[in-house]
């Protein structure tokens, strides 16, 4: 039986390249992305092959409850492994000027309920399977907080959701499932070269290497590997 792997916010340039990754190790793969995304997750799902989509609200228990028995119908058996990459990042004022709560909830929901959810609904089946991996993405700012000035929220965020992770892997690593995080700085996507069109994107963590990581620790190769937060800061 061809095992599963499930990936968050699969439409985005980082998730789309894990799930290719994956895809050529010869998983199963299933996308879970956002509502407006749905286009994008059917493209790559098709380009993909065997794969199976969930469009959604993927910090919401609804989207994961209805997700989970049909990846298992459409793909045969519940993820084996995960990547949770699904997030956003919104900058600002600096937080002593903040004036209301909304960029600190979007940043809290966008990064911190979507792992807490999916790990919520991926860990009870891998435990009692007694078997699983799963990779979560935090961001360089988790070790080097100075780098996220005007986006405090954003900072505290991954830093949440990078703790988290250790936590929950400490707790897990006796029933045999492993969860790791990643912490990579400026990712080379073609929304930063938007954003920044003067900086050199060479300096920056490229997509093939993001997903090459995830994939390394994911698979059976990291059977040693939980608990660790992983620096992948390029030159940047």
């Amino acid at each position: 039986m061809t095992e599963v792997a499930l990936v968050t916010g699969a439409a985005g340039a980082l998730g789309a390249e894990i799930a290719r990754t994956l895809a050529r190790r010869g998983y199963g793969l299933a996308l879970v992305g956002a509502e407006p995304a749905r286009a994008r997750l059917d493209e790559l799902a098709r380009s993909l092959g065997r794969a199976s989509v969930v469009a959604g609200d993927v910090a919401s228990e609804v989207t994961w409850t209805e997700a989970m028995p049909r990846i298992e119908r459409d793909l045969g058996g519940a993820p084996s492994v995960a990547a949770l990459v699904a997030g956003a990042w919104r900058g600002g004022k600096p937080f002593h000027e903040e004036t209301d709560d909304e960029v600190w909830r979007a940043m809290m929901t966008a990064n911190l309920d979507t792992v807490r959810r999916g790990l919520r609904a991926l860990l009870p089946p891998m435990v009692a399977r007694k078997r699983g991996s799963i990779v979560v993405i935090g961001s360089r700012v988790v070790e080097q907080p100075w780098t996220g000035g005007g986006a405090a929220a954003y900072a505290a965020s991954k830093s949440a959701v990078v703790a988290l992770a250790r936590t929950v892997a400490a707790e897990v690593l006796e029933h045999g499932v492993r969860v790791n995080a990643l912490m990579p700085s400026t990712m080379d996507t073609p929304a930063n070269r938007k954003a920044m069109p003067k900086a050199d994107p060479d300096r920056w963590v490229s997509l093939q290497s993001a997903a090459g990581v995830v994939a390394f620790l994911l698979g059976d190769e990291a059977r040693d590997i939980s608990g660790a937060a992983l620096p992948l800061y390029g030159r940047a």
